[in-house]
């Protein structure tokens, strides 16, 4: 049995769907199981990483994890989850930490938790992306408004990966032995600004959309809305601190597959039902 945190989440949807292709028994954790819209044979659990006392039994009969970053209490997670037999367990990290700053906040918790994986009793893979195809799911509300969308950081080209890739590697770092001990940095297959992507999009919808580079000012005012200030002033140092070259295109994924990575008018195509007025 292998468990996937986050399950129903951009990343974790993904390595739940490429396990249970594969024929490996998943269960999926998610704290709303009547809303978990999962797989056949997939078992929905309910629990919460950040609250311990739900966590009775998640665990049993369990070989390897997929775990995301930023739980406070990685190190005691994985105790529990090595004490109830699990053996493995792949982490999802960021690109960010090579070379990152730790002042840096995502930097910082992801930096945490690959040390506490690492540290653990448990064989551990680390994955380390680069941005999503998905955070294009963002421009949906401006999208049902009109053919416009606003965006920051218009300038800023990053080399996208589909989460589809990502979950398949993970099925395989959950299941493989040979990736026992590794760190993976994974991009799609080219380096694309916000306009390429929503002119690819557009296409694909058949809508003639047009982007707006949101000034810098305005897209800190409109993020400070809605998320915290460390938060908004990491995004602010990735994209214009040079700290975080998200445009470098690696191998990895390709290697890791034995295939081309996709590419965004794939996941556009894939994911066109999304857009839909």
């Amino acid at each position: 049995m292998i468990v996937v945190t986050g399950a129903t989440g951009n990343v974790g949807a993904e390595v739940v769907r490429a396990l249970a292709a594969a024929g490996h028994p998943v269960r999926a954790l998610t704290r709303d199981p009547a809303a978990a819209r999962l797989p056949d044979g997939v078992t929905a659990t309910a629990g919460d990483l950040n609250a311990p006392g739900t966590l009775d039994g998640v665990f049993a009969d369990v070989t390897a994890v997929f775990l995301l970053a930023g739980y406070p209490d990685a190190p005691g997670l994985l105790a529990r989850m090595a004490d109830a037999g699990v053996r493995r367990v792949v982490l999802l990290s960021t690109g960010a930490v090579e070379g990152g700053n730790l002042d840096n906040y995502v930097v910082r918790f992801n930096v945490v938790a690959e040390a506490a994986v690492r540290d653990s009793a448990l064989t551990w893979t680390v994955l380390r992306p680069s941005g999503f195809m998905s955070n294009a799911l963002r421009w949906r509300p401006q999208l049902q408004a009109g053919d416009t969308v606003r965006e920051p950081f218009a300038d800023r080209p990053v080399a996208v990966i589909d989460p589809f890739d990502i979950g398949a590697v993970a099925a395989r770092a959950l299941t493989e032995q040979e990736h026992a001990g590794r760190s993976y940095r994974l991009t799609g297959p080219q380096a694309l600004l916000p306009a390429d992507r929503l002119a690819i999009l557009g296409d694909v919808l058949g809508r003639d959309l047009h982007l707006e580079p949101q000034p810098d000012d305005e897209a800190r005012r409109s993020m400070s809305e809605n998320m915290p200030p460390p938060l908004v002033d990491a995004f602010f140092e990735f994209s214009r601190g040079g700290t975080y070259l998200d445009d470098q295109v690696t191998g990895t994924t390709a290697e890791l597959l034995g295939r081309a990575p996709r590419t965004f008018p794939d996941w556009a195509h894939a994911h066109a039902d999304d857009f839909a007025r």
